[in-house]
């Protein structure tokens, strides 16, 4: 439904804009700490220039707003735009504490409640960092991956901010970045990160019946055909199994695969996201 889901996007960027304020204005700003992206370049301007950082904020996202409403779409434009002013707002006029000096809980929880505030953002449907925006049309033309052009910028920012700042600065800074990412990878993908399996065995009925029954969870199955393996060329159709569940439950499901059979070959990836389908565990029976 289209209104509850603006509802929920609204609650999930208004969050966002509130912890990265409390981020900047309780950690990073008085103390005088950058960050990567257009937080970055914004803090760093406002830091060498005196002028303050909402108005180089607003600036500074005005390039990659345009680049959003020409490659993400226009409510995605929309909804960047506000966070990007609301968070402007809010750290120019909410009055947030400063709660220490002591540099490495600075950089440290400082970059956790700017990441986490980026990353509920991006759970809502838009970005308060519009360097991720360059970063997927870089990509798209250069055919690198969108953490290298990140990287790349995050480099030149924080080498920058070496020779203005100093070394010790641009050190901390990159503590700030690193808990900040890593909040954001935390925030958007979750606790859970999920694991999709593909098993490959003679006896994939059995194991079927064991991931529904005693891991609660759904399964799919292939049509596929042997090739070639330890007894040489085989032409045999069989059964392949897939199945996404957490990575807390491999263990058990390596366990429970074994019982069956010990010859079945497991493939695993690691899935950023999932959407539809027996995602959540069903109720087992104890009968």
């Amino acid at each position: 439904m289209p209104i509850k889901r603006h509802i929920k996007d609204f609650i999930l960027i208004t969050i966002g804009i509130f912890s990265a304020g409390f981020g900047l204005k309780s950690f990073l700003l008085p103390n005088d700490f950058i960050d990567g992206g257009t937080v970055g370049i914004s803090l760093l301007l406002a830091e060498t220039t005196k002028i303050p950082f909402s108005v180089f904020f607003i600036v500074v996202n005005i390039p990659f707003i345009v680049l959003g409403l020409k490659s993400m779409g226009k409510e995605f434009a929309i909804k960047t735009a506000l966070g990007i002013l609301a968070l402007s707002v809010v750290v120019a006029f909410f009055p947030y504490p400063q709660l220490t000096q002591d540099k490495l809980l600075v950089a440290v929880f400082g970059g956790f409640f700017l990441g986490a505030g980026v990353g509920f953002a991006v759970r809502g449907g838009g970005v308060i960092d519009g360097t991720e925006v360059l970063a997927i049309n870089l990509s798209k033309k250069f055919g690198l991956t969108i953490g290298d052009i990140i990287m790349i910028m995050n480099i030149i920012i924080f080498s920058v901010a070496a020779y203005l700042l100093s070394i010790e600065v641009a050190l901390y800074s990159i503590l700030t970045y690193l808990a900040a990412s890593k909040t954001v990878d935390f925030i958007i993908e979750g606790i859970e990160e999920h694991v999709g399996v593909t098993i490959i065995s003679t006896k994939s009925e059995e194991i079927r019946v064991m991931i529904i029954n005693k891991m609660g969870r759904g399964v799919t199955l292939y049509k596929g055909e042997k090739g070639f393996g330890k007894r040489g060329h085989n032409n045999n159709d069989i059964n392949i199994v897939y199945t996404v569940l957490t990575r807390l439950e491999i263990s058990k499901l390596n366990a429970e695969i074994d019982k069956i059979d010990k010859e079945a070959f497991v493939v695993m990836t690691s899935i950023k996201d999932t959407k539809g389908g027996m995602i959540k565990k069903r109720p087992l029976n104890h009968h």
